[in-house]
């Protein structure tokens, strides 16, 4: 079941994967997050507002990675064009990075490519044992969302990643939310295994 207004939507775990189509709006046709670790509008008070339908997934892995170290592989936005085919990384925004960052990934090749313009809203490393956090906010078009990178250290070393992403594009019909929601989390598992295991 989905609700709006604070819009928490049921916990998500590597069992229990939401596939949101837009079923049920509220009036503004606005949702705003809810908190939680595992909610399905993630797990700060940010704004989500979409005019078209969504998809929602989400990835886990365990690594014998340090949580920091695992962070580190995950957040250097460069590497994710070694990982996504077709795709060119560009950072916009000078060093230091954090909060506030802006990338570009392209995909495509020649003119039959996209844009998606991202944006660090949220940047909280691993730091004596608590879980990092790192949220990103699609701001171009067409495609539409945010994503939230998730390290937390495990008791007896290593981390797990949780990556958790709500995923638009506009003017694709609701028809292929199915087909969007497994692309989207095969090719971010993919993604994200990738990272993890390059140095």
């Amino acid at each position: 079941m989905v609700r709006y207004g604070n819009c928490p939507r049921s916990p998500l775990n590597a069992e229990h994967v939401i596939q949101s189509t837009g079923q049920a709006r509220n009036p503004s046709g606005v949702r705003t997050d809810g908190g939680g670790s595992d909610r399905g509008c993630g797990a700060l008070p940010l704004p989500c507002a979409y005019d078209s339908g969504v998809v929602l997934f989400l990835v886990r892995r365990n690594t014998p990675l340090s949580a920091d170290e695992a962070w580190r592989r995950l957040t250097v936005w460069e590497r994710h064009a070694e990982v996504v085919p077709l795709t060119r990384v560009r950072v916009v925004t000078l060093p230091p990075r954090g909060a506030g960052t802006v990338f570009v990934a392209r995909t495509g090749v020649g003119p039959v490519a996209f844009d998606d313009r991202m944006e660090v809203v949220v940047w909280r490393p691993p730091h004596h044992g608590a879980p990092g956090l790192c949220r990103l906010v699609k701001r171009g078009r067409p495609v539409v969302g945010w994503a939230e990178i998730e390290v937390r250290p495990e008791p007896g070393g290593g981390a797990q990643v949780v990556w958790r992403e709500e995923l638009g594009v506009r003017g694709l019909p609701r028809v292929f939310d199915p087909l969007l929601e497994r692309a989207g989390r095969w090719m971010f598992g993919r993604a994200v295994k990738g990272l993890l295991t390059r140095p």
